[in-house]
């Protein structure tokens, strides 16, 4: 079986269409789903995928979150570590964070799934966040803003 990290993207993208049309009540199902679509696919892959793309398990089966209150929540966790937001050239937020918190300000980040996020590197009390261009760097800013000011 092939798991090239190719072929693991274009699997955990034809989970998330197969996930968009509504819950899918086990990994079996999308085990089936998967093979149907000429995937080579176990249950422990497809587990793996799952959280990967951060999918949740709810009464209704695997679906997956939305990503506004996904986001919302994976910053509702770090924000008191959060210290300040400071852009740093056209592509580069520094976010200065509580003294060992970096890591986990930057995972969390990482899950927010935003795509104005081209990477992360987190030290012990500073992140750096890559972004693809000066106007997303400003987007992504308003959304931490934003994010961090809710309860």
């Amino acid at each position: 079986m092939s798991n090239s990290p190719e072929v693991q993207i274009e699997r955990q993208n034809a989970i998330q269409q197969i996930l968009a049309s509504g819950p899918a009540d086990t990994q079996q199902f999308l085990v089936d789903q998967l093979t149907a679509l000429g995937f080579e696919a176990t249950q422990s892959s497809v587990s793996r995928d799952l959280k990967d793309i951060n999918a949740i398990k709810t009464a209704a089966g695997y679906e997956l979150p939305s990503v506004s209150v996904a986001a919302d929540d994976e910053i509702a966790k770090v924000k008191d570590l959060l210290r300040d937001l400071q852009p740093a050239g056209p592509n580069l937020l520094v976010i200065k964070t509580a003294i060992g918190a970096a890591q986990r300000v930057a995972l969390a980040l990482d899950r927010c799934g935003w795509p104005e996020i081209v990477g992360n590197v987190g030290g012990d009390d500073t992140v750096f966040t890559a972004t693809g261009s000066a106007v997303a760097q400003r987007n992504l800013l308003s959304k931490i803003e934003r994010a961090s000011a809710r309860n």
